[in-house]
């Protein structure tokens, strides 16, 4: 759609664009409770997950929680962006992503400083740093297990993240597996995203389609 067309719509930007801005996405009552509960996990920390099949607004749920969470002082959010990636890598991407120095051929060294780091932030924020994953289930069970290790303190006893997973029906599936059901036994909060029906979709169209509110001087 181009600007021409746009002008003439009074849009900003293409409604059935992928880009729609975040600030623009519709969000259900199902997407704003795990946003709400979300919110409310991250002073605990531990896992949530969102599964749904393709196309269903999975990924557009995650872009409306970071913006959430953007909103909130001293929260940490971290998007993990190869979740195919094998250990070491994923090390190299989490230190990327909160800011620490790491050396994936050193496991334990790495584990120790991004600990310090969340243990730190916890002090002094009360909120535990947020770690999403969209497409989960592309994840190594190794890579998992490393992560679940990594965000509990004190004999598993207290959490010290906040991950959410996201990805699709292969995700729930997996975490039924023997070697992942330590992270299922730790989901707080659920979203399945399933296709719109439609009034849905006469509702999500019809917010896409709003004019922008002009603020008065």
């Amino acid at each position: 759609m181009n600007k021409k067309l746009l002008s003439l719509y009074s849009l900003k930007f293409n409604p059935f664009s992928p880009e729609v801005p975040t600030s623009a996405l519709w969000s259900t009552a199902s997407i704003e409770s795990f946003c709400w509960r979300i919110e409310q996990q991250i002073g605990e920390g531990g896992f949530a997950l969102a599964i749904g099949d393709p196309g269903t607004g999975k990924s557009a749920a995650l872009r409306i929680l970071v913006e959430r969470l953007g909103n909130l002082a001293d929260v940490m959010v971290g998007v993990l962006t190869r979740p195919q990636a094998a250990v070491a890598d994923f090390y190299r991407e989490l230190g990327h992503l909160f800011s620490v120095p790491l050396a994936p051929h050193n496991r334990w060294a790495s584990a120790k400083v991004l600990r310090e780091k969340w243990l730190h932030h916890i002090e002094n924020s009360l909120y535990r740093p947020v770690l999403l994953i969209d497409e989960a289930q592309q994840m190594s069970a190794s890579a998992l297990t490393e992560l679940r290790l990594l965000s509990s303190a004190e004999l598993d006893s207290r959490s010290i993240l906040t991950t959410v997973l996201a990805g699709d029906n292969r995700l729930a599936s997996r975490l039924q597996e023997a070697e992942l059901l330590p992270i299922a036994s730790r989901i707080r909060a659920r979203l399945r995203t399933e296709a719109l029906d439609p009034s849905q979709l006469l509702q999500c169209l019809n917010h896409l389609l709003k004019p922008p509110v002009i603020p008065s001087s």
